[in-house]
């Protein structure tokens, strides 16, 4: 289980998006490179029942990401999910998956083979407690999980009525880059790219240096050195909800618990608050979940 002002910094963006679950679930393997957003993150999706032109170019795109130091999330669905994944790891790269379901739930059972393969070089995670099973209310609202985790997402093949349009609709929301494979008007599996092309998603093309390129450009996080000298430990201009929680520990270390008490806001806010300020170096985590203003100690 994981808390996300704890030690999974891989879900630095996620924290981002309006809505991020405060609690994941996972199994599989932390990536240490991943974990402060030092590895970029994008998305793949599409229909679950893609034509040939849409594996073979699944396939290509999800093997020149994981070769150039890319990490490809999906949701381990039928389809392109299932294409993306296994793309990734055959090209000795890294892939996670977000679930609809919990983390010990195969689905669709058909995946066990991939299932397994992920834990042993990904991640599976998921907002749903173990041995939840699937329901079709779950998917939908797991899409926000990919796109908030992704600097980008990439539709590769997707209807009018596709859960991949769902994800792209978050990319928006959440301020990511959308981009689609363009496809022929008369096909059905385009016609959700064809409508996102129509809406400013930007075009995959042949070159895929350019689409790597125009990947690498989104800007890296600013990471703050773990020992910040006194000069960067000047406090600057907080948003209101990160200077209240910052006046809340003002004095001695606090438990997560008493800064909610504190603060009277919710703990997901809390949570979020905490890592961003602990990002910025100006608050420590202590052993059992206390939080210590930077200088104290």
């Amino acid at each position: 289980m994981l808390y996300l002002n704890q030690i999974f910094r891989e879900l630095v963006l996620l924290l981002e998006t309006p809505s991020p679950a405060p609690i994941l679930y996972y199994r599989g393997e932390v990536d240490l490179q991943e974990n402060l957003g030092q590895k970029p993150l994008v998305g793949i999706v599409g229909t679950r029942q893609p034509s040939d032109y849409g594996i073979r170019w699944t396939r290509q795109i999800s093997t020149a990401l994981a070769k150039n130091g890319f990490t490809v999330v999906s949701g381990m669905a039928e389809g392109i999910d299932t294409e993306s994944h296994f793309a990734a790891m055959k090209a000795g790269g890294r892939t996670i998956a977000v679930l609809g379901t919990g983390v010990d739930v195969i689905y669709p059972h058909k995946n066990r083979d991939l299932y397994k393969q992920i834990l042993s070089s990904g991640l599976v995670l998921s907002e749903y407690p173990g041995k939840t099973p699937p329901d079709r209310t779950h998917f939908p609202r797991r899409n926000r999980i990919i796109a908030g985790l992704s600097r980008a997402i990439l539709v590769m093949e997707a209807p009018l009525k596709s859960g991949a349009l769902i994800t792209a609709t978050y990319a928006n929301e959440f301020g990511r880059d959308v981009y689609a494979l363009p496809g022929r008007i008369d096909d059905h599996p385009s016609q959700g790219c064809l409508k996102l092309l129509s809406q400013g998603a930007s075009l995959i093309l042949k070159d895929l240096d350019e689409l790597l390129t125009m990947l690498g450009a989104v800007p890296q996080l600013d990471i703050i050195d773990a020992a910040p000298t006194p000069e960067q430990l000047t406090l600057p201009t907080l948003s209101p909800e990160l200077q209240q929680v910052m006046d809340a520990i003002a004095c001695d270390a606090l438990s997560f618990d008493f800064v909610v008490q504190q603060t009277g806001m919710a703990a997901g806010s809390v949570s979020s608050a905490l890592l961003q300020l602990e990002l910025m170096g100006l608050v420590s985590q202590l052993p059992g979940m206390r939080y210590q203003k930077n200088g104290q100690m």
